[in-house]
């Protein structure tokens, strides 16, 4: 998938639901920013990808590790050009992951801003949290630590 229009198809055609989180962290870790970008400049598809994801965090969320947890954390998936900003937030509380898309009027204890191409990375295990902010790649508003440790709450997998 090297050039911007097959890989935007061989994406749209994927059935995400049946697609096992490994299977998605190979397909984003073959893919280069540029390639994603490309993908992100189709709206519905660019939708689509960020909903499942969103999804997944609610089945791949590890309620053992998160105990007492209570966090609000939004997540500001930027985009460059006329592509709108897309707002998600996933609430922890009570050993419960919950995702809900936009912005509500709570407050967040955390707030990460980054990317399409960094945030799938993240999200697929492609990258390390740590470095992403170090590099400046994501930024972070709000409690630095909770943010660095997200992953662990998480059944991220290892491409």
């Amino acid at each position: 998938m090297s050039d911007g229009a097959g890989t935007r198809d061989g994406i749209a055609g994927l059935d995400f639901s049946a697609v096992t989180p490994e299977e998605f962290a190979k397909i984003v870790k073959s893919l280069s920013p540029k390639e994603i970008d490309e993908i992100a400049r189709d709206g519905e598809l660019r939708a689509r990808i960020l909903a499942e994801v969103f999804a997944r965090m609610e089945r791949q969320f590890k309620p053992e590790t998160a105990g007492s947890l209570q966090a609000l954390i939004r997540w500001q998936v930027t985009s460059a050009g006329d592509r709108a900003e897309a707002v998600y937030e996933t609430t922890i509380a009570d050993g419960v992951c919950t995702v809900g898309e936009g912005r509500s009027d709570a407050t967040p204890r955390v707030t990460l801003a980054m990317g399409d191409a960094d945030f799938l990375k993240l999200v697929s295990g492609n990258s390390s949290p740590v470095t992403m902010f170090m590099m400046r790649k994501v930024k972070i508003t709000g409690d630095v630590a909770l943010a660095a440790g997200l992953n662990r709450y998480f059944d991220i997998p290892k491409p």
